[in-house]
């Protein structure tokens, strides 16, 4: 099956979006599948307000509608709600195609946080865009009930994995400060909270690893913290590997790819019982889960690396992929499969 994949969330960001949507792929391919996608490297581009590093397509219409024609694929997913996607979702309509749509980030939480718009409006917008899909895929349960709590329908969940293979129990010193080391890893944003955890009085000594619009004014206030920049994903599993505690102070991620990733190195997780963590965080020698982030980082000092790890292990990429693929809406006869019923119509006598 041809497979299109539009976001507006693609490289050089370093996100959970852009690295699900590329193990995805990856996996997709090994079933078989062929797949594209069509992001903002192939459009001119401004920086999205607030968050430079965010690139918005400028005019994507008319580019984006030739791509979509010369590939012409079976199945369309679009991944995300920015200028890309609402070209998509606008051809997929005129044209009559079926598509499936992804809600990857808490947005209506987001725009607040940074314009104060209100929630109300913002779900509005969401439920006008996910409207037409065939399928709204959800990372978690939690988050498929918000959704249909706000009256979106046809919410599927579609889950994470984790490459094994890379983030793995390992013996490394990359981070050599007093212990305990408490590590946070993300976007360094405002939503994701992350002054929570860089105000707590905790013994030994904290890290932020990752970029973003907030890293300047973090650096200032908090001159004690060790920063890290953008890692690859080998140099983030030996940062893992090197950590005492993740901390995660997010509380309007939908699911939190990294959570996974420190727990396959073995690193306990300290976070809020809010979602994301309480849908990854099932079993208490995981993680520490508390209203308090302090108590969590401290029970969390208390867990066994190996039992972490060993929690880990039940997710997979290729699970979450078979479940992605599964949501897809293709064209009633796949591209293959029609071109070869074609032949074999014109091959018959008359």
């Amino acid at each position: 099956m041809r497979i299109m994949i539009v976001t507006d969330a693609w490289e050089p960001q370093v996100n959970g979006v852009v690295r699900t949507l590329k193990a995805t792929r990856a996996h997709l391919e090994k079933l078989g599948h062929e797949v594209d996608f069509l992001t903002p490297l192939e459009f001119r581009t401004l920086p999205c307000p607030t968050y430079p590093d965010i690139r918005l397509s400028l005019m994507p219409k008319t580019k984006l509608e030739k791509r979509l024609r010369e590939f012409d694929p079976d199945a369309l997913h679009i991944a995300t709600e920015g200028p890309l996607g609402l070209a998509a979702r606008g051809w997929a309509i005129k044209h009559d195609r079926p598509f499936t749509t992804a809600y990857h980030t808490r947005f209506p939480e987001y725009v607040r946080a940074r314009f104060a718009f209100p929630l109300s409006w913002t779900y509005a917008f969401l439920r006008w865009f996910h409207g037409p899909s065939k399928a709204v895929m959800a990372p978690t349960n939690v988050v498929k009930r918000d959704l249909e709590a706000e009256g979106f329908t046809n919410v599927k969940l579609w889950t994470r994995g984790v490459d094994h293979a890379i983030f793995r129990p390992q013996r490394c010193n990359r981070l050599q400060t007093e212990p305990p080391i408490f590590l946070y890893v993300g976007r360094v944003a405002v939503e994701k909270n992350i002054e929570a955890f860089l105000a707590l009085d905790l013994p030994g000594s904290k890290w932020v690893a990752g970029v973003g619009p907030a890293l300047a004014g973090l650096k200032a206030r908090y001159p004690r913290v060790n920063f890290l920049g953008v890692l690859n994903q080998h140099e983030l599993a030996q940062v893992y590997a090197s950590a005492t505690v993740f901390v995660f102070p997010s509380k309007t991620d939908t699911f939190g790819l990294v959570l996974l990733e420190a727990m396959a190195c073995g690193l306990p997780v300290a976070a809020y019982p809010v979602t994301g963590p309480i849908d990854v965080i099932d079993d208490p020698r995981a993680g520490s889960l508390h209203e308090d982030l302090h108590t969590a980082c401290l029970n969390a000092l208390q867990l066994r690396r190996e039992d972490v790890a060993e929690y880990a292990k039940k997710f997979s990429w290729m699970a979450a992929t078979e479940q992605f693929l599964s949501h897809l809406h293709p064209r009633r006869m796949p591209r293959a499969h029609a071109s070869a019923s074609s032949s074999r119509v014109s091959a018959d006598p008359a």
